[in-house]
């Protein structure tokens, strides 16, 4: 199933027919497949399915990031018009980290334990910019500013067990958006979170890419929280997408019995998840 990027603007990316094994003793297992998506500019398309169901692989393979004993056997990646895949590592490094941006779901495990938050940032922004220390920390201040942390240059001097779990989440937020990418991932970025440090979280991140026009695929098993955030989502299931619609559309009319049980399991969820949230960080942080 394809999932068709909104609007009259190319695509910022493309993937279509992907195929993802995992080699076992004997034999290969298949953990996605005929994986078709299509992602606009600054759109905010979810990726919902249980543990397991190959969502997370698939948003690895879109940036070329499968490792053995996984592979992908076939299929395209397009990003902005270009073969994402058949790049070499070089070329596929610049665009990680600068025009693609990753968040994943363990902070602590992400950030490197000896070094200060700020030149960690700095870092990402010195491998795509030609800039002294100096003149990249400025900008790593400026990354955790735009991303709510309180007082960004005393925090920029912290370590990264210093930090609250919501916090070090917002520094990976910071991170992945230092450069401004045309395209961020983020994979299951709540997991662990209480409901109002997700919230916290979500209205920082939502904010952030408002402001670099970014486009977004966030995968998630979490209806509740793409009902808040996102304009499309896709459900996968067994490696597959199984239905794609509008976030308005799947709620009011699944036609997948996955997708049914997905959502009546999450209305709780979607029905409390804003009341246990405190201010959000984001001025619009309830719109889609």
């Amino acid at each position: 199933m394809a999932i068709t990027a909104r609007g009259s603007e190319p695509p910022i990316l493309e993937a279509s027919h992907l195929n993802v094994v995992y080699a076992l003793s004997e034999s290969e297992v298949p953990a996605v497949r005929e994986f078709t998506l299509s992602i606009g500019a600054r759109e905010f398309v979810g990726l919902v399915g249980e543990s397991g169901s190959g969502k997370s692989t698939a948003a690895l393979a879109l940036m070329g990031l499968v490792r053995s004993p996984g592979r992908i056997v076939s299929g395209e990646v397009r990003f902005r018009g270009g073969a994402l895949l058949s790049k070499d590592d070089d070329e596929l490094r610049s665009i990680r980290g600068g025009e693609i941006g990753l968040i994943v779901q363990n902070s602590r495990g992400a950030l490197n334990p000896l070094l200060r938050v700020g030149s960690q940032i700095a870092n990402v922004y010195r491998a795509h910019h030609r800039v002294g220390k100096a003149q990249a920390l400025e900008r790593a201040v400026d990354s955790l500013a735009a991303v709510g942390i309180p007082d960004p240059r005393r925090r920029a001097e912290a370590y990264p067990h210093q930090l609250s779990g919501g916090m070090a989440q917002r520094v990976l937020i910071a991170m992945a958006t230092i450069n401004e990418p045309k395209l961020l991932i983020a994979d299951e970025p709540t997991t662990g979170l209480d409901v109002t440090v997700q919230a916290q979280f979500l209205d920082a991140l939502q904010l952030r890419v408002r402001q670099s026009r970014s486009a977004v695929l966030f995968v998630t098993h979490d209806l509740g929280i793409v009902a808040h955030y996102c304009d499309r989502v896709a459900v996968m299931y067994r490696g597959e997408v199984i239905e794609e619609a509008t976030v308005d559309d799947l709620f009011a009319r699944p036609r997948h019995p996955y997708s049914r049980q997905l959502i009546a399991s999450s209305m709780d969820r979607r029905t409390t998840f804003r009341a246990g949230a405190d201010q959000p960080l984001g001025a619009a942080g309830d719109d889609r």
